[in-house]
């Protein structure tokens, strides 16, 4: 598929959008969930598949049953009862957060969901007044200008799968693996199922297949299996490992009184601490909140430095590894909830379906199984429904037939500034591993890195410049807002205010009172 005149490839996703354009009135309720046996479609229908049931997966399927008569959600695990993690998404125990922009596109997508997500009891943390945050100094708590959500993951894709699974025209067919492709090297026409536990084997055909199945895809070997080229991939590593923990503190806040007689352990009004890592000081870790009155701590460190995962260890790195014992302090003091769990496949992997290749019409990848970022910047959760709304965009539009290339580049351009994000603060880190482009700064980056650093330096402590740098970060806004006029004056002409010297756990007004 070397450009968008293809003519396999210009019939394949408009077919399926046609086609659910003129079914929508004899679209019939179908089960909510099937088994293996029965979950093919019709012949005359158009049929979208979707392959894994996470954020990405559920807001595919959302889209697409605006455009398909039918379609077909396929997760290998079984969805879990409200508030579990599934086995199948070991990062789900970690912490998660919904940026501002993730907000805004479920929103769009699903109408009111972040009050749901609010009423559900989801912690919202204004930034960076309600935060304690450690990145070579220490922030400032200025007025909030932007929010995140940290409830857990679990919770927040049981609210999605509630709305998603509603509408009748898509269905789930659960413990169920997809093992390989139907078609050919020209268009893909379908999935090979097989149910978990059960060596059987069926196909399941499709018009469209969106590969949905997250950082672990088998994308290549299923393309590879039909004649067609898999896409090339650009990876950048740091070896960073994390381990998190849930607690509850007998305050139910924060940091209680005098921790250990210390007074700047003192009672905060903080909703959450950040310790964020640097090429200087690579460690790092927080406590954020959950529903619930839990809160999950996380600990994180560089290939060969990784956070244990026993309980002692676990303490003992935060006494040892981060600039100052706040968070080690509070750990001693909360009721631990949960065992300590790891993670460590952490790499930025981007797969460039965009590219030319001997690709078939009629599939598309999303989400994780697309553009994978290091957990650490949170930004999974937004860009899986930023790309959800670029897929419906490119779906709508009236000017131009979404081809399988042109809707694969809107998906990819969804995902480009945090990919750019990531992976851009990534290769500073010490140990990163990559190909050459992505590891060494061209001659050209150079006035620009050196404009943004000075951008980073404001970036604790002045209003102005924080609060548009906090937007690009949460992907809220395009990195050309740094280069404003008015933001461009503070950067090369005024000095950063002074950092806090120790830990704000107060909001300056009370401290001042």
């Amino acid at each position: 598929m070397a450009d968008d005149t293809d003519a396999a490839d210009a019939a394949d996703v408009a077919d399926a959008r046609d086609a659910g354009d003129t079914a929508d009135a004899a679209k019939q309720p179908s089960p909510k969930t099937a088994s293996g046996a029965g979950a093919g479609a019709g012949a005359h229908a158009r049929h979208a598949v979707v392959i894994g049931g996470g954020l990405a997966g559920l807001l595919c399927a959302h889209v697409l049953a605006r455009h398909a008569k039918e379609v077909t959600l396929v997760e290998r695990d079984r969805f879990p009862a409200e508030g579990h993690d599934r086995p199948g998404v070991p990062q789900g125990r970690h912490p998660h957060i919904l940026l501002e922009s993730g907000q805004q596109a479920l929103d769009s997508l699903l109408p009111g969901f972040t009050d749901q997500l609010k009423a559900a009891g989801s912690p919202r943390v204004g930034l960076p007044a309600d935060m304690v945050q450690w990145q070579d100094r220490w922030f400032a708590r200025l007025p909030a200008t932007q929010t995140m959500f940290t409830g857990s993951r679990a919770q927040l894709e049981q609210l999605v799968r509630e709305r998603v699974f509603a509408d009748p025209a898509i269905r789930a067919v659960e413990a169920t693996d997809v093992v390989g492709l139907t078609g050919d090297a020209a268009r893909v026409r379908g999935v090979v199922l097989r149910e978990r536990g059960h060596g059987t084997r069926r196909e399941l055909p499709a018009d469209l297949v969106v590969d949905a199945s997250g950082r672990g895809s088998h994308a290549a070997r299923w393309l590879t299996g039909i004649g067609a080229e898999p896409a090339a991939e650009e990876r950048l590593d740091t070896g960073l490992a994390y381990a998190s923990r849930v607690y509850r503190h007998p305050h139910g806040e924060l940091t209680p009184d005098d921790v250990a007689g210390r007074e700047d352990a003192r009672r905060t009004d903080a909703s959450a601490y950040y310790v964020f890592p640097t090429p200087a000081r690579p460690s790092g870790g927080g406590i954020l909140p959950v529903e619930g009155g839990r809160h999950l701590a996380i600990l994180f460190g560089l290939r060969g430095d990784e956070p244990p995962t026993d309980e002692e260890g676990f303490t003992r790195y935060a006494a040892t590894r981060l600039p100052h014992p706040f968070i080690h302090d509070w750990l001693t003091d909360a009721e631990p909830l949960s065992p300590v769990h790891g993670f460590r496949n952490t790499a930025n992997v981007r797969r460039r379906y965009d590219r030319p290749g001997r690709r078939p019409a009629g599939f598309l990848a999303v989400g994780d199984a697309l553009c994978t970022f290091n957990p650490i910047y949170g930004q999974g959760m937004a860009v899986a429904a930023m790309s959800a709304v670029a897929l419906r965009d490119a779906l709508a539009d009236p000017r131009r037939t979404p081809t399988t290339l042109r809707v694969q580049r809107a998906l990819l351009n969804a995902s480009r500034q945090a990919w750019e994000i990531s992976a851009g603060a990534d290769k500073s880190m010490p140990g990163a591993v990559g190909d050459r482009t992505m590891t060494r700064t061209r001659l050209t980056q150079r006035p620009a890195n050196w404009y943004l650093k000075r951008v980073q330096e404001q970036y604790a402590t002045e209003p102005v410049v924080a609060a548009a740098f906090r937007s690009v970060l949460s992907l809220s806004s395009p990195f050309t807002a740094l280069f404003a006029p008015g933001i461009a004056r503070l950067v090369l002409l005024r000095p950063a205010p002074p950092a806090p010297t120790t830990p704000p756990l107060r909001r300056p007004s009370q401290d001042a009172g």
